[in-house]
Formats: structure tokens, sequence, C-alpha cells
């Protein structure tokens, strides 16, 4: 079959959209709700109309989205005439849409207005013609949502219903009211559904949703000199940071974000890669414990996701029993950042406060949970993404393009080990806890245990351990929709496998609904993403978590043994079935702490 794109010969085959077919060709055609990965093209923004005559002589303007090419269709992709339509529904969203940019948070990186930059749109000459007030709702504390920002792509609600499996949003009223909500609760807060994993915020092309914003907080706590100010970030940090600056992109800035941290006034900077080790040596001890007592619930589920974690609450709670009750990174360095780290300095626990970089929106609700708090005090203070990171910088005028490195000044809690960089990409988490259970089974060290791609639908690899006695088959898993079907399995007692890391978001931590995103892009920056963190890894002078001196020295001087009754209580929790309560009101009172300081 034949076809003409701006009168240029197209022959296919099998079923092809005319905007595929365009693009292949190299033609541009504006979108909003067509995008990539997202499987579902509403066709809700009618940016992308071009004018088609069929084979049969029919003239008709039709969104190229979902109009599927034909034999002996002339397209029209090009013209000025066809421009002056694009234009003309582009400034119809624009009539009903908050064009306050310079308070909006994706002010500079609005697809929205880049679609009108392209297009040539040079004024919207109906705007405030058919506003109509919409719901503003910042009573969350992850995410937030202005409906007057919203286009009705309906991106988010796919990424919701499709890839996490979670269906917590849909589009509410009609008309000029029509705009994002959530599934059965009127405010963000009350919401049963959403896990905060913040892939709505990743898709949504305009300011419609964000993350709850803590930037100014954080310059308090940091230009605070009464308080001893401890920072800790993220493995994948220092991998996502960088496309924040532009020429920095793909690359390991992890010395460059000491620098300005200690810039912006910090007084301590940790690195959570140390407390990953922690978590490989508490979780793997616990995952053996559990092999050799034939009674534990197994198989079992990695905890150093807060999405996944709260997953289960909210909609597994018949698999909290399989959760490692072994803390997140986060919430590991946060304890020991005010139990151990003021025994090293000499300093009140009650002067130290924790600011967490983080690459989640789901870690800002982590750091409420009653149970990773000391006397109703949050053991994290406060979290930002890497997004509101790059704001802090540039904030004060940092750009980290311009800055030198700088190193860790702390003798401890500052290092971690190749294992525990890797937690910040999918199977990361797996990884490392194989090579710390090798060496516990083997007695001898190895710097990779082989994972393959997985034949399961629902596993992104695998690997089989049969050492010392111990067989241990062991799965990656990303996404929720996947790892609901996983939940289904283990339910049905058809899983095979032992020991299951389970990350929220696509690719793990770093696509996290905190990072960085390209205008337009999903998910295209994580092969780049993973290779800053493998080279970190190749090149750390110690690749296993139970070889990191700083680990050693830990349990050496403070803890004993990994899984102690002092390990126990600081660096392992509890979790609740909440499944019919909001997620977040056992939360409120310890969130209202950290709000107040």
């Amino acid at each position: 079959m034949r076809a003409y794109i701006n009168n240029k010969p197209f022959d296919f085959d099998q079923e092809i959209t005319i905007l595929e077919a365009a693009r292949q060709m190299g033609f541009f055609i504006p979108t909003l709700c067509a995008f990539k990965p997202l499987c579902h093209t509403p066709g809700t923004c009618a940016v992308c109309i071009v004018r088609v005559k069929r084979a049969d002589g029919q003239e008709l303007t039709l969104t190229s989205c979902k109009t599927p090419l034909e034999d002996g269709m002339e397209v029209d992709t090009i013209s000025s005439q066809v421009k002056k339509m694009q234009r003309t529904q582009v400034a119809l969203i624009f009539a009903d849409h908050d064009m306050d940019c310079v308070t909006c948070g994706r002010y500079g990186n609005c697809e929205l207005l880049q679609l009108a930059r392209n297009l040539g749109v040079q004024k919207a000459p109906f705007t405030g013609k058919f506003i109509a007030e919409r719901k503003v709702d910042h009573t969350d504390p992850a995410i937030e949502l202005d409906v007057n920002k919203c286009v009705r792509c309906m991106r988010c609600v796919e990424v919701c219903n499709k890839i996490q499996g979670i269906g917590a949003l849909r589009i509410d009223e009609i008309g000029t009211k029509a705009g994002v909500c959530l599934n059965g609760t009127k405010d963000w807060v009350d919401s049963t559904k959403c896990v905060r994993c913040g892939q709505c915020i990743m898709v949504c092309p305009t300011g419609a949703l964000m993350s709850t914003d803590n930037v100014d907080k954080a310059r308090e706590i940091l230009e605070d000199e009464s308080v001893i100010s401890v920072v800790q970030f993220a493995p994948s940090v220092r991998a996502t940071l960088g496309d924040a600056f532009g020429t920095l992109s793909g690359t390991n800035v992890e010395k460059r974000i000491i620098a300005g941290l200690k810039m912006m006034g910090a007084n301590y900077v940790l690195d959570t890669n140390f407390s990953a080790d922690v978590v490989i040596m508490e979780e793997g001890t616990e995952l053996l414990n559990r092999i050799k007592d034939k009674h534990s619930v197994m198989p079992m589920f990695t905890s150093c996701c807060p999405g996944w974690v709260s997953f289960v609450e909210q909609h597994r709670p018949e698999m909290l029993d399989h959760l490692s009750t072994t803390r997140s990174p986060q919430a590991v360095l946060s304890s020991l950042a005010k139990t151990w780290l003021p025994e090293k300095i000499g300093a009140e626990p009650s002067k130290i406060r924790v600011i967490s970089i983080m690459p989640c929106t789901a870690k800002k609700i982590e750091a409420g949970r009653p149970q990773l708090a000391k006397d109703g005090v949050p053991d994290t203070d406060l979290v930002l993404t890497v997004r509101e990171l790059a704001r802090l910088f540039k904030s004060r005028g940092i750009d980290l393009k311009e800055i030198e490195d700088g190193e860790f000044d702390t003798p401890f809690m500052s290092r971690g080990s190749g294992a525990g960089v890797i937690f910040g990409k999918s199977g990361g988490v797996a990884e490392a806890a194989s090579r710390t259970l090798y060496h516990v089974l083997t007695g001898k060290e190895v710097n990779n245990v082989p994972f393959k791609p997985s034949n399961h639908p629902h596993v992104y690899k695998e690997a089989d351990m049969d050492e010392g006695g111990v067989k241990l088959k062991i799965a990656v898993v990303y996404g929720l929709a996947n790892a609901n079907k996983i939940c289904d399995e283990v339910a049905a007692g058809t899983c095979d496998y032992n020991f299951i890391e389970v990350m929220t978001c696509p690719g793990g931590c770093v696509n996290g609904g905190g990072t960085i995103r390209f205008r337009g892009n999903y998910l295209n920056a994580t092969s780049k993403r993973f290779e800053v963190l493998e080279r970190a890894d190749e090149n750390s002078p110690v690749r296993q978590s139970h070889n990191n001196p700083m680990v050693k020295e830990l349990y050496d001087e403070f803890l004993g043994e990994p899984n102690s009754h002092k390990a126990h209580q600081l660096l392992h929790t509890s979790y609740d079935d909440r499944s019919k309560t909001p997620a977040v009101p056992s939360i409120r009172h310890v969130w209202k702490k950290i709000q107040l300081g």
C-alpha cells in the first residue's frame, strides 16, 4: 500500500497512524496527548490535526494521532492552512489555561508554551474568555494539583492506569470545567488509591501536577546557625541532577553536589550509598534467617521503595508479612544521623536537622511515617526531590557547570560501596544483595552475580543462586502493574521466587517521580543514567556492602551485628493495613511537626 504525505510517497504493509508515518518521514506534527511510551492516544488536544484527501476524493480535517493511514491517501501536514488550524487549536487550549507562567513550577520547561513557540503562536487571542475556576489542591505532603493548568491530555490517567495499575486519577466534569481529579475522594491527602509515586508529574506537560515544594524550608534550615544541618543524597541523584544543568547530562555530579550543598550552608553532607550498604547487611541477614526458618513467610519482598510499600499497605495488605522489615536507605541514614552521628561529633541529637535529597515524591510521605520518628520527632526533617535541589542551587546562583568539585569531609556515613550506588537503578538492590549473600554462603568474593532477562512477562530480570547448600531464585520487578501480578502469584502459591526486588518507577530510582524530566520525553534518559551508576560501581575501590570499612565500624562501635536488638530498634520498621483508610492521615501529626520545624 502507498500513501502520500506532503506529496512524498510512503509505502506500508501494516496499520499505522498518520502521525507515526509522518514522524518516520521526518515531518513534525505538534502533539500534547500523544506521548510515548504511553500506548493510549485519547486524541483530546486536537493539536495534531492535518488535512486529508482520501482515495475516493473525500477531503477531511482529522487528528493524525488516531487516524489510520489508508492506501491512496494524500496527507497535508505543512501547508499554511494546516499550520493556521494548529495555531488556532493551541490558542483555544490557552483560552482556559492559567497563564501566570512566572509562578508556575514548570516555568521554562512547559510543553504547552514550547508548542506555542514551535507553531509561531504570537499571542493567545481567546485568553480569559472561557476561564472557569477549577480546583487547586495543596493538601498533600507529596503532590500538588492545579486543575487551572490542566490541558486534559490524559497522560496522567494513562500512566496511573496502565504502567502502575492504580487507577487513582480520572477526568472530571465537562466543558471548560473538565480536568484531572482523584478517584473516590475530593482532596489528594485523603486518597486511598494514590501511592505518591509521582509518575503522573513526570508525564504532565504543564504545571497541573507538581511535587510539593520544600525549597524555602530547606533554605531556612541550611541558614539557621542554631541547628546542625545534615544533608544526605540518594545514589541516583548523582546520575540525574546534571540533566538540570545542560551539558552535565549523563555525568556523575556527586562531588559537585557536595560542593553546592556546602555553599548553601550544610554542616554535614552524607551519602545515602552508605546506608544502602547497611540495608544490604540487614535485609540480607533477614532473608537468610527466613530461609533457615521453615515457618517464615516467603518469598521476601524488598522494602526500599516507599511507593511500593504504600501500594502493599493500601492495595495488597495480605502481602505485608512478605515485606522485609528493613527500613529504606533514607530512613536508615536519618535514624543513624540522629543517634550515631551525635555520639561521633559530640552534639545534642535535638540540634540535628536532616534534609534528604531523593529522586522520589513518595519519600516525602515516608518521612512522615510515625514508625520512622523518635518520641514523635521525625528522623527525616525534610525531603527535597532532585528538581527541588536544582531550584535550590539556582536560587543562590550555583551552577554545577561552573563550580569546583567538593569532597566529603565527614569520616563516617559518607562513603558507600559500588553495591550501594547501584541501588539507583532497577535491579541494583538485588545485585547488591546477591554479592553479600554469595560471600556469606561461600566465604568468597564476587563483583557480579549474573542476572539474565526473564521469560516471565512481569519480571525484568532474574538470577539463580545455588551456593553453600542454599538455593535462591531472585526476581527484579518494576512498575506496580507488574508487581500486582506477582502478588497474585504469591497469593495463589504459584510464585517460585524466594527474593523479589520491587521498584515502583520504570527503571527504578533514575526515573523516580522527583527526577529531572526532559520536555516531551519520558524514560529516554534511562540507559544514560544506568551507565553513570554502573561506571561508579565499576570504579569503586569496594564493590561489596560487607566490605565497606564504614559499615564495619558502625557494627563494631554501635550496633553489634546485623539484626541485633539495637539494629532492630533503629533500622527496622513495621507496616499497617491502610486499605480502608486514607493513605496520609496516620502521618498528619508528624507532617505538621516537619512543616513547623
